[in-house]
């Protein structure tokens, strides 16, 4: 690890998160040789995102949180610049400028950049006891400032700000969430699986308010308050400001490179420009059930993107075989599992299964007897089967109505689909934030 005395990567990746570190291991299974430069703004070796969370909880250290053994890059003959950025980038020269005014020279590069915390407009952001949670230093500011909270205000109700609020609540902490839509989980859950999370929060004494904003944090250099759009005003010694993410595209503005809402690539993870590729939370890649390119934030999916990436930048044609939304987690004690299209469209075409009984509720949406979409609470066991039979297109007309039975399982299914899914375990529980690092992995890989 260190500087790069000649200035010169045949493989330049920007990130050193899932995508980055996908790259990595792709193009070594290819080029053993071929010289890879990983820079990274974060001055930590590669780290598992969704458990930024438990770092609060005092539940993983950063060692805990090792996406890769600290010997990966030297095992792998990886030159790593941590605490350093990208300023800019001149794709005709195959450049990159580094803030330290240094220039690297690629022949291949992956922009892994990430996301970036969207900015709000609301007035007191700059006090002290307001934070991001994006980043382990994020995590690490948080945990450093409860010795003097008591009190929280999590802005966002999505599962950043999900997360936040589950451990601050573990660590004493008395939080109102503030969602600005008209329930919680909004973007992954249907309306009963978002009832359902909220009363788990408030069960464990967590206060949601929707249908609402905060207009301004209060207090002198301290943060003291918030006053919400309608006026009322929270008491509060912290807030953790969780709106959500964007993709992290700036290195291409005044570049040919085409960005629409993320950087769009093609189904080897290419820009338009032939040595270029993205992938992760900066990217649009395919998504399987729109059957267009779309943003989709996920951790495994930014693995597999990189993977891919990785194959195509040492010169093995790969084909990204397309992701979908899907998360599932546990919060306050509740398992969910979601994927692909939770609210479909009034339109003609959309066909739904529902079951709810004991406190358990499964939902799958249909199209042309195709599965789009799942939403799975508290028993998820089958979550895994059903995703694998969206993820592979498979027509379930034949047994669609046997999905939701009590005993539904792969012997549920036509002989012939049952043995591949025994040959190849299908693709389940990939996003929980307690999950090995290894099984990330795993699932990403598939």
């Amino acid at each position: 690890m260190g500087k790069n005395k000649d200035n010169r990567a045949k493989y330049l990746i920007i990130g050193n998160s899932a995508g980055g570190i996908g790259a990595a291991e792709a193009i070594r299974e290819v080029d053993k040789a071929g010289s890879i430069t990983i820079v990274s703004d974060e001055p930590y070796p590669s780290y598992s995102r969704p458990l930024i969370s438990k770092y609060i909880t005092r539940e993983r250290s950063l060692e805990g949180m090792l996406f890769r053994p600290t010997d990966f890059y030297e095992q792998n003959n990886i030159n790593l610049l941590l605490g350093r950025r990208v300023n800019s980038l001149a794709p005709g020269e195959h450049t990159a400028e580094l803030d330290t005014s240094e220039h690297i020279t690629w022949d291949k590069l992956l922009i892994a950049s990430g996301g970036v915390p969207i900015v709000s407009r609301i007035g007191g952001l700059g006090k002290k006891g307001v934070f991001n949670f994006i980043t382990l230093d994020d995590a690490k500011a948080i945990d450093e400032f409860l010795d003097r909270a008591t009190t929280a205000v999590v802005i966002g109700g999505g599962l950043i700000g999900t997360a936040v609020t589950e451990a601050l609540t573990q660590r004493g902490v008395e939080v109102t969430v503030v969602e600005m839509k008209e329930r919680i989980l909004n973007t992954i859950l249907d309306e009963q699986a978002s009832l359902m999370a909220e009363e788990a929060l408030e069960k464990a004494g967590v206060r949601v308010i929707t249908g609402c904003t905060v207009a301004e944090i209060i207090g002198e250099e301290s943060v003291t308050a918030v006053i919400l759009s309608n006026g009322v005003e929270i008491p509060c010694s912290l807030v953790v400001v969780a709106i959500g993410v964007l993709p992290r595209t700036e290195l291409l503005k005044g570049t040919d490179i085409k960005v629409n809402r993320g950087i769009a690539v093609n189904r080897n993870m290419g820009t338009n420009h032939p040595d270029i590729y993205a992938c992760g939370d900066a990217a649009e890649a395919y998504d399987f059930v729109y059957g267009e390119n779309r943003l989709t934030p996920i951790w495994p999916i930014a693995y597999l993107g990189g993977r891919i990436a990785g194959y195509n930048m040492a010169g093995t044609n790969a084909e990204y075989p397309g992701g979908t939304a899907m998360n599932a987690l546990n919060y306050f004690g509740l398992d969910i599992a979601a994927a692909g299209i939770t609210i479909p469209p009034d339109e003609y075409g959309y066909e739904v299964l529902s079951k709810q009984n004991d406190g358990v509720y499964q939902k799958l949406v249909l199209k042309d007897d195709l599965l789009v979409g799942m939403v799975f609470v508290k028993d998820i066991e089958k979550s895994g089967i059903v995703f694998s039979l969206m993820r592979d297109g498979v027509n379930v007309h034949d047994f669609k109505q046997a999905l939701l039975t009590d005993d539904f399982g792969l012997v549920s299914l036509p002989r012939e689909l049952w043995h591949e899914r025994l040959e190849t375990p299908p693709l389940g529980l990939v996003l929980q934030p307690a999950l090995p690092e290894e099984r990330v992995e795993d699932f990403a890989g598939e």
